[in-house]
């Protein structure tokens, strides 16, 4: 027997079309209608708790879950490309409060503190996915790029975290230059590490000069550690300049006290951009 009240369950808000309209997605992770509009359901009070608990938003549980909870086509939060996070995450702030977001921003000629309406749904309408079939030439092969995952990205933001917590600790500590160098020899060491899975994580194939394909992670991750410097800054340049040619503007805002312009980015703060309810 179903449920009677089922008809009083939530309901799609909106319908979105994802900026990689499906590409870059494991199989068996999204079910794309026909359409390429996926539904997006408003938060549960359960995901709104999830967006508060500080464990949940450090391993990316909390994300990863509420990816799967607002809509019923993501079948893997972890799966989700880099390229569809901003948009998702705007649809669901949309679905569930609105397209009005407050964002405060600091006056950089007066220091006075601003706030400022914005619509999100505007901002939506400007998230486009980088040209990935743009390939880039390196000595005699052709490198081509993919957008990472969320657990990817996430893992290596976790990473990082802990270690620039642990840097700081370092720089504080009352240790000996000699164990203050080891340290920091060992966190330039990982940082390092870091840098190259982004890199790796990003990497679809290296094709070589007699048109092998290498599609092994733990090959091109190899490939990457044994390059050198000005090599690899060639490829994390690359990629940034893939993402930079789709980068929405940044925001035009006027002072409320000098009324000065002034431009501001728009970052994500998960924890202040879903402050809402519990």
């Amino acid at each position: 027997m179903s449920n009677p009240l089922n008809k009083y369950f939530r309901q799609p808000a909106i319908f979105l079309e994802l900026p990689s309209q499906g590409r870059y997605w494991r199989p068996g992770s999204l079910e794309l209608p026909e359409n390429g509009q996926i539904p997006i359901y408003p938060m549960t009070a359960r995901d709104e708790i999830l967006l508060k608990t500080p464990d949940a938003l450090m391993n990316g549980t909390a994300m990863a879950e509420v990816f799967q909870s607002c809509s019923t086509a993501i079948k893997d939060g972890w799966s989700v490309p880099k390229v569809d996070v901003d948009a998702l995450l705007i649809g669901i702030r949309i679905a569930s409060y609105g397209q009005e977001l407050d964002i405060d921003t600091t006056c950089p000629h007066c220091g006075h503190q601003n706030r400022h309406g914005f619509d999100l749904a505007d901002r939506l309408e400007k998230i486009r996915c980088p040209d990935f079939d743009k390939k880039l030439k390196y000595k005699d092969m052709l490198v081509k790029f993919k957008p990472s995952r969320y657990f990817d990205n996430n893992a290596t933001e976790t990473t990082r975290y802990h270690e620039e917590k642990l840097r700081q600790v370092v720089d504080a500590s009352e240790i000996t230059n000699e164990e203050k160098i080891k340290y920091i020899t060992e966190y330039a060491k990982k940082m390092m590490d870091i840098t190259i899975n982004i890199i790796a994580a990003q990497t679809e194939y290296i094709q070589l000069d007699d048109g092998v394909k290498v599609i092994e992670r733990e090959h091109i991750q190899e490939f990457y550690s044994n390059i050198d410097g000005d090599s690899l800054r060639q490829f994390t340049e690359f990629i940034t300049k893939l993402y930079a040619e789709v980068e929405p503007p940044m925001m035009e805002l006027s002072c409320q006290s000098c009324t000065q312009h002034y431009q501001s980015s728009f970052e994500f703060d998960y924890a202040n951009f879903f402050d809402r309810g519990f």
